[in-house]
Formats: C-alpha cells, sequence, structure tokens
C-alpha cells in the first residue's frame, strides 16, 4: 500500500503543474526492478506511472533520473516517457512520469530504434562528463569532466569501482592491481572520437513497445561518453535483434576496431553488477583483464 500522505502529496503537484484539479482514483503495483517499486496511479485526468525508493538510502536519485530523462527527451532522437515531477514524503522519495501503455512493434522496430539510438549518439559536448553526478542501479555515477576519454574512463568509471570493491573485500589485490595497469592502456586502446549522450544503462530491461510500437527507454544513467559503451551494454544481456546494430551502423558507422573494445566497454557494467550481485560476474571480469 502507498501511504496515503504521498499520494496526497502527488495529486497536489500534478495539479498545480497542469493546472486543473487532479484526483488519484486508484494505484496498481507493477514489476519494481531491485530498488524501486513501481505502480501505475490512475486519476481523473489519465494514467500516470509512480516510482517509489528510499529518500535516505539513494538521495537525490529521483531528481538525477528526472534530469536523465529530460535530456534524452530533449535530443528528440528516440521516444522516452515524459518526467513530470518529483518529491519525498518522510522517507519515501518519488517520481511521477508519463504512463506508457504496451502496444505491438512496428514492422521496422528495430530499424527505426537502431537509428535513432545512433541519432542520439551523434548530440556531443567538448568533454566526457557531466555537470553532476548520477546513479547506475544504486551506485553512485561520477561523471567529472575531462577532454579526453581514456582518462574519463578510468578516473571516472572503472577505478572507483575497483576501489570500492577492493575496499568490501570483494576484490583481490593482485586483479585489482591488474585492473589500475589496463586503465593506463586506454590511450592504446581507444581511438579518438567526439563525446556522445549516452543512455547509460542500455539493456533488454530498459526499453519496452510503447505508443505506435516504437521503442521507448527509461532508468537512465546519461552522461557524454564512448558511444561503444551504449552498445557494449546492450550485448551484455542480450535481447537486442541483429537489425538493431545493422541499422545503427548505417547511420553513425562505428570505427574499425569496435569488436575488440566490447570487453573494454562491458568492464565498467560488469564491475557494477559484481558489486551488487556478486557471483560469476568476477570471472568474466577477470577473463576480459587478461584478453587483454
Amino acid at each position: 500500500m502507498i501511504d496515503d500522505k504521498l499520494l496526497q502529496d502527488i495529486a497536489i503537484k500534478l495539479s498545480a503543474k497542469f493546472g486543473v484539479k487532479i484526483q488519484i482514483i486508484q494505484s496498481e503495483k507493477l514489476y519494481g526492478g531491485d530498488i524501486n517499486f513501481t505502480y501505475k496511479i490512475a486519476t481523473n485526468e489519465g494514467d500516470y506511472f509512480l516510482k517509489i525508493n528510499d529518500h535516505k538510502k539513494f538521495p537525490k536519485i529521483f531528481q538525477k533520473e528526472l534530469h536523465g530523462l529530460q535530456a534524452l527527451r530533449a535530443a528528440r532522437s528516440i521516444a522516452v516517457p515524459e518526467p513530470y515531477l518529483y518529491g519525498h514524503v518522510g522517507n519515501a522519495a518519488y517520481l511521477v512520469t508519463e504512463y506508457i501503455p504496451k502496444e505491438a512493434a512496428r514492422h521496422d522496430f528495430w530499424e527505426h530504434f537502431g537509428a535513432g539510438l545512433a541519432q542520439l549518439h551523434r548530440q556531443s559536448q567538448p568533454y566526457f562528463g557531466l555537470n553532476e553526478s548520477n546513479y547506475i542501479g544504486s551506485i553512485k555515477q561520477y561523471n567529472t569532466p575531462y577532454n579526453n576519454w581514456p582518462v574519463f574512463y578510468a578516473f571516472n568509471r572503472i577505478m572507483p569501482l575497483v576501489k570500492l570493491a577492493y575496499d568490501e573485500h570483494q576484490l583481490d589485490k593482485t586483479l585489482a592491481q591488474q585492473l589500475e595497469a589496463l586503465c593506463k592502456r586506454f590511450p592504446q586502446i581507444f581511438p579518438g572520437e567526439p563525446s556522445s549522450l549516452l543512455h547509460g544503462d542500455l539493456w533488454s530491461g530498459n526499453f519496452m513497445v510503447g505508443k505506435k510500437g516504437q521503442a521507448y527507454v527509461y532508468d537512465p544513467a546519461i552522461y557524454y561518453g564512448y558511444r561503444e559503451m551504449d552498445l557494449a551494454m546492450t550485448r551484455l544481456f542480450g535481447g537486442f535483434d541483429n537489425r538493431f546494430y545493422q541499422a545503427y551502423d548505417k547511420t553513425y558507422p562505428l570505427q574499425p576496431g569496435w569488436q575488440q573494445r566490447i570487453g573494454i566497454c562491458q568492464l565498467y557494467p560488469l564491475l557494477v553488477h559484481y558489486i551488487l550481485f556478486g557471483g560469476s560476474y568476477y570471472n568474466s571480469i577477470r577473463e576480459i583483464v587478461r584478453a587483454f
């Protein structure tokens, strides 16, 4: 059950945002992932999507997520649920967005999706990073700007997680040292390329077939980074058709050698998953390090 005070707060803020009296009629619990509870809330003015989590445990997580959704929508390259508001009542933080009903995929779903991601990646800044930190899952993601990708990837992505895993006795000293040595080789591994606006956590659980049969993406962990990061993430757990990759490469061709860089780009999400879930992710990390 959702606390009545929280629902009342949402209704008041939605009413103020849209300039009409909004009353919440009912809420329906949905699948919520690892750290959030999610709901479909029905009102006299239509349906909304609601996420709730721990305000103290994950400070500003929904503020960051709203900013990420806004940035992706502003790029006008790929469909994204419209974010409306965030807030908290007591220890319960919440985010309210557009509710997207599921529909059947359009006949060119994968081609449209792949081309849309490529167009998103055309959005660039002079730096790699973002003007604020955010989250990937429940882990803080550092986005301190740097003017080259190898330095950014080492200091904002790999080494913070190596330190976190080592400090929590999840990573042995030998592998930690090997990962640090690998970071020093990043300038030789990654060819130069402009930064790209990334979704940041693009796996099959973070998109759906929505209105007009097109792909909607959500739960972003955005930053301006190396575009192969998004593509490597899509390959980590599968769920993306080959037509997706063909359409991407036709729209924004990848640089030679991208196949050999998949493992390096997957190190970051693998470290994230190992810290959160443990298990076989350790072996995957070790195999990539040995391969390089």
